[in-house]
């Protein structure tokens, strides 16, 4: 088993109230019952651009508008990582269907000053960085977890998914495998999804291979919605003619979580209102049957959503007349009660 390389310091209270519904929630959202959700909460980074770019900030929406957001901290992060790269990305944050407790995983990544890209691919950070709250508001210190094997040459993108038969979370995440006879990772090689499982976001299981279609592939998410899973994830090869789907969004499904083939639904979600797009992250709204899927068009706008009253069909309709959140990133929008959307407001 792998353990953290932090120490968690102090205890974290518990979220006030009891938690009712079926656990895990089929929207990834917890257990709290939907009617229950006052608004969502929205955590990114803004890029490498800045000196403060690659931390964590949050934003919440007017009401249950996920189209309408305001800055929390006057836009400033409300996270800032003290270990490994001293840089964060991809900030994913999960309810604890047990305990109401948030935990928030993000990318060990600074981009900013140096540029180096093929670095953070070979010889990038293998741990994930970790913060828990019991409110949104007040978070632990931040701890550092390998959860990578040591032939990867980084750690990106991590997200999860609580496993309500098995009552675990799937953490899953993109690593480029390199051979084991190649130590100074020097060869070529490609992104795959991989996959541990935790009860705690401290100690994690061997990580296994989730997806690899034999071509690069980063940034899934999973949303569920009448027992089946839909997983959408970056194809990260270049656009071509043979590929021209390459630098998009592709949508499967599965009624297995760890399952290492899944269904094709779609490809090229995004496209062509995009120049490309990835780090999607997927909300049910908060009032009807609909689902918003926000696709990062890196170098671009940043996050632009999407949306769909039909997961299965694959079809996602650009959104006219939101307002995000000042150059946001790839990151994660939750639904929040009446009590957490309150304590945000006052930030």
């Amino acid at each position: 088993m792998r353990r953290t390389a932090g120490v968690l310091i102090g205890v974290m209270a518990l979220l006030a109230g009891v938690f009712t519904g079926p656990a895990g929630g089929a929207e990834r959202a917890g257990p709290q019952p939907r009617a229950d959700y006052a608004g969502y909460v929205f955590v990114y980074f803004t890029g490498e651009g800045s000196a403060d770019g690659e931390q964590v900030r949050m934003a919440l929406s007017e009401g249950n508008d996920p189209l309408r957001w305001r800055e929390l901290n006057g836009g400033r992060p409300v996270l800032t990582s003290v270990l490994g790269e001293r840089g964060v990305r991809d900030p994913f944050l999960i309810r604890d269907p047990r305990d109401g407790r948030f935990f928030l995983i993000a990318t060990d990544l600074r981009i900013h000053g140096n540029g180096d890209w093929d670095r953070a691919q070979r010889h990038g950070s293998l741990d994930i960085m970790v913060w828990e709250s019991a409110d949104l508001v007040t978070w632990s210190e931040q701890r550092a977890v390998r959860v990578a094997p040591a032939t990867a040459g980084n750690t990106w993108a991590p997200e999860a998914y609580w496993d309500e038969a098995r009552g675990e979370f799937v953490v899953f995440w993109a690593s480029k495998l390199y051979a084991a006879d190649d130590p100074d990772h020097t060869g070529n090689t490609h992104h795959r999804m991989l996959y541990a499982t935790t009860r705690d976001f401290v100690t994690f299981s061997e990580p296994r291979v989730w997806s690899d279609p034999g071509y690069s592939v980063i940034d899934s998410t999973v949303v569920a919605h009448d027992g089946v899973y839909y997983r959408f994830t970056k194809d990260e090869r270049e656009a071509s003619a043979a590929h021209p789907c390459g630098k998009f969004v592709v949508a499967e499904r599965s009624t297995e979580l760890r399952a290492t083939g899944w269904d094709f639904v779609a490809d090229c979600i995004g496209s062509p209102a995009l120049a490309h797009g990835e780090g999607p992250t997927v909300v049910k709204s908060n009032t009807e049957e609909k689902w918003y899927l926000f696709i990062d068009e890196f170098g671009g706008r940043g996050y632009v959503p999407f949306e769909t009253t039909d997961l299965a069909s694959g079809v996602w309709t650009p959104v006219a007349g939101y307002r995000l959140p000042a150059s946001p990133r790839h990151g994660t929008v939750l639904p929040v009660t009446r009590a957490e959307y309150d304590r945000l407001a006052g930030r």
